[in-house]
């Protein structure tokens, strides 16, 4: 059975197709950037490293990848984001783009590096496998990073609560035809995301904590970060989420060890070496 949901792989070509992130300004892209890659270890690349990204979608994480490393593989089962991620990457000639599924990937196992997959693992059937396939690609030694939604394990209840009240109405603008999702994510951008995030970058400058204040990782972000996040978090029909403790024992049992977290926003990022 293939390790893929192909509507959500549709639904997030129709996102990378709308929001190719080439209205990020690079102030923005290299502090999200940071917030992804900040455990990531920069100081065993070179210039003969070679890795992939896996689920590359519109190409934006292996636009900062790309010049630090030997050879990057482009791995998504999107065609449409693949176009997107070509089209971004053009100027870069050690990027070679897979139309693969984490299940299919063409890579000799035991031949890369590294590996990175963000935002990608937990939207498929099985998420502790994905993981298995990922690290099977990696050399001895070679490091994988991965995000995966988390479970609020770290949150209070009343806002586990307000999470899943969001869900159901995730469920339901996830069945929804592809143009009505955008003009409704976008709706819930102006009128939720902006006005809490908003909020919560005022709290904090009159100098009180908004660790717990809803959507406060986007009181610094542009509306167009939130216009993109609002409908990845809203369209999509297939999504999994895991405790910190969780995504510890999955990568444990693909093989990874000397795995560290980093525990700031967003939540959880982790690498282990294989």
């Amino acid at each position: 059975m293939s390790n893929i949901d192909n509507k959500t792989v549709s639904g997030f070509g129709y996102q990378w197709k709308t929001y190719k992130q080439d209205k990020l300004v690079e102030e923005e892209y290299d502090d999200i950037f940071e917030g992804y890659f900040k455990i990531f270890p920069f100081e065993k690349l070179n210039d003969d490293s070679v890795g992939f990204d896996l689920g590359c979608g519109s190409g934006r994480w292996a636009e900062g990848i790309a010049p630090k490393v030997g050879k990057l593989y482009c791995i998504d089962p999107s065609i449409d984001a693949l176009n997107v991620a070509k089209n971004k990457l053009s100027h870069f000639n050690n990027v070679e783009f897979l139309n693969n599924g984490v299940d299919e990937i063409k890579l000799e196992d035991n031949s890369m590096d590294f590996g990175y997959s963000l935002g990608v693992l937990h939207h498929i059937p099985d998420t502790t496998k994905g993981i298995k396939n990922c690290v099977d690609k990696l050399k001895s030694g070679g490091f994988f990073l991965i995000y995966l939604y988390y479970s609020l394990d770290n949150k209070p209840f009343w806002y586990k609560a307000l999470w899943k009240a969001s869900n159901i109405v995730r469920m339901i603008i996830s069945k929804m035809p592809n143009r009505l999702k955008l003009l409704v994510t976008k709706v819930i951008a102006l009128l939720v995301y902006l006005p809490l995030a908003r909020t919560s970058l005022l709290l904090e400058k009159l100098g009180l904590s908004v660790d717990n204040f809803p959507l406060s990782a986007y009181r610094d972000k542009s509306f167009y970060t939130m216009k993109t996040d609002s409908f990845d978090r809203f369209s999509t029909r297939l999504e999994h989420r895991f405790s910190k403790v969780e995504i510890h024992e999955m990568m444990g049992k693909a093989g990874l060890k000397d795995i560290v977290f980093n525990d700031a926003v967003p939540y959880w990022v982790a690498v282990g070496r294989k």
